[in-house]
């Protein structure tokens, strides 16, 4: 019988990516089962490009480059912005595991302590992709012409799938420390509002005060909203380019640990 234990047993990393695997499936299955996070997955991004091309276009259109089109500067922006607010969701789907419960009731199978987290970051990398192809159409619809090539496409993707997963990580630590659901709300709003529209999302920075032009180019938003920029209207991409992937690759460096870190001390106190 113990022999017989030993064989069925699976090795641990594979254990563990099983166990994300399903935790990945109960997310994404919210999503689609949750109408109104659907709908507003849908109907946001548009609403977004739609009023600022609307509200901005014109007084902003004068202080771009000549042959640059607001619609065509706005567009990395509003991509950026929505991944970064979408991003949130997943503070607020770790805070409502632990508020429920639920995840108590994981601690008593054997599955990985990380799980949880993963399946999470992943589902909202799923929900920010269909965010950004919705947005990427109606831009179309309104006179966004992009003049990147395949591989550039490929860029572009690799950025925001970097730049998703990092900000998606580190919302899980503010879902982790977070006191309530309702506490997530205005905790990532501090996080996400001021980095987004203090950065050359909706208007260049030469436009800015020097202060606020000096936080403006010196911070993440700022350098992925750059590098897709540049990538989707072709222009030179400059240093955004490695600057995007660093800042990135560096949030999920020291997010990931943490979230792991104080998950699994707040899970098993």
């Amino acid at each position: 019988m113990a022999v017989e234990l030993e064989f069925d047993k699976k090795p641990a990393l594979l254990q563990s990516f099983n166990d994300s695997l399903i935790m990945i499936r109960r997310s994404s299955t919210h999503i689609i089962r949750n109408t109104d996070q659907l709908l507003g997955t849908f109907f946001q991004p548009i609403m977004f490009l739609v009023l600022f091309t609307a509200v901005f276009g014109g007084a902003v259109g004068m202080a771009l480059p000549k042959g640059v089109s607001y619609i065509d500067f706005l567009m990395a922006g509003i991509i950026v912005q929505t991944v970064s607010f979408g991003s949130t969701t997943t503070a607020t789907a770790v805070a409502t595991d632990l508020k429920r419960g639920i995840v108590d009731r994981f601690r008593s199978l054997p599955m990985s302590n990380l799980a949880v987290l993963n399946g999470h970051v992943i589902s909202d990398l799923f929900r920010n992709g269909i965010s950004t192809i919705v947005m990427l159409v109606a831009g179309l619809f309104v006179g966004f012409r992009p003049n990147a090539n395949f591989i550039e496409w490929l860029m572009i993707a690799g950025i925001i799938i970097l730049f998703t997963l990092a900000f998606s990580w580190l919302a899980a630590i503010i879902g982790v420390l977070a006191k309530s659901v309702e506490g997530v709300q205005w905790l990532t709003f501090v996080l996400v509002f001021p980095l987004t529209f203090a950065s050359s999302a909706f208007v260049p920075t030469e436009t800015m005060t020097p202060v606020l032009k000096a936080f403006a180019e010196n911070q993440p938003i700022t350098q992925i909203i750059e590098a897709v920029r540049a990538l989707l209207i072709g222009t030179p991409i400059g240093n955004h380019g490695w600057l995007a992937v660093a800042w990135s690759v560096g949030i999920m460096a020291i997010s990931i640990p943490v979230a792991a870190w104080l998950f699994k001390r707040k899970t098993t106190a």
